[in-house]
């Protein structure tokens, strides 16, 4: 193996698909960093399932399509990225998981405090790193269009994530912490 480091990003530059050389605080580096740790904290929890769990297979497919939408947001418009995007249909999917374990959560109607066991608050955890991915990946579109498709599977990534903890928490017969009722669900003094 090469070493790890380089030393050419000692003055505050890396690189980027294509050979050219960005700021290290760059927005399209900084999208991937959120992607990064977005995928990095799906490895913790798939790291908390077991091998069989029933929830592995969609988070490793997840995790490998993170990979191909970071070479995507590392590319920029006059480049061309080999790196085959099949992000829309995997937001189809993570729709059609969400809806199969909606159908099976009981109504909730509140703001929930994010915790509960070790995998929920995990889930919970990446839900709000996605939320950030997803604000860095707009800034960024609006500076250098990318793929709508990323868009929405980020998006829908952060929606699939608080389905999951929910399910979690659900699953392990552990009561939700609620903080307060839905606006539109108060009753009127």
């Amino acid at each position: 193996m090469k070493k790890v480091y380089t030393r050419t990003g000692d003055k505050g530059t890396t690189g980027i698909h294509g050979g050219a050389r960005v700021p290290k605080d760059d927005i399209r580096i900084e999208a991937n960093g959120c992607l990064d740790e977005l995928n990095a904290v799906i490895g913790i929890v798939r790291s908390m399932l077991s091998a069989g769990d029933d929830r592995q297979e969609l988070l490793h497919t997840i995790q490998k399509e993170l990979m191909v939408v970071m070479s995507h947001v590392a590319t920029p418009d006059d480049v061309l990225n080999p790196n085959l995007l099949s992000a829309a249909g995997l937001t189809v999917r993570c729709e059609q998981e969400m809806d199969a374990m909606t159908a099976g959560l009981t109504e909730n109607g509140y703001f929930l405090l994010p915790g509960g066991t070790p995998v929920s608050a995990q889930l919970h955890f990446a839900r709000t790193v996605a939320r950030r991915a997803e604000r860095r990946l707009w800034t960024l579109h609006r500076q250098s269009p990318l793929n709508e498709d990323i868009l929405s599977f980020v998006n829908r990534l952060s929606d699939l994530f608080f389905v999951m903890a929910r399910t979690e928490m659900q699953r392990q017969d552990w009561p939700e912490e609620k903080w307060q009722e839905f606006a539109y669900k108060r009753k009127r003094l």
